[in-house]
């Protein structure tokens, strides 16, 4: 079952690598999206693919040694049909 997810991440996730990691996990793993930095230095994320496709997504980008997340706000969101790709905003 395919489910698409709006995320918050809080922590050392700014100039780190995060989005880009982010983008290469996903793009491994067939999940649809974006990431993109807001201004009060947390990340934004929405994923969109299968929850164990999401979850392997998210371990993968927490092996990092410079990224450290403190919190991730998580809410299930509406599928977007027409989204073909993982981007990086």
């Amino acid at each position: 079952m395919i489910v698409r997810k709006h995320f918050r991440f809080t922590g050392s996730v700014q100039g780190v690598g995060f989005r880009y990691r982010a983008k290469y996990a996903a793009t491994g793993m067939g999940i649809t999206g974006w990431a993109k930095n807001e201004y009060d230095g947390s990340v934004e994320m929405e994923a969109q693919g299968t929850e164990e496709a999401i979850n392997r997504m998210l371990v993968m980008i927490n092996k990092s040694d410079y990224i450290i997340i403190d919190s991730i706000e998580t809410k299930e969101i509406p599928l977007k049909e027409k989204e073909h790709a993982f981007s990086v905003r």
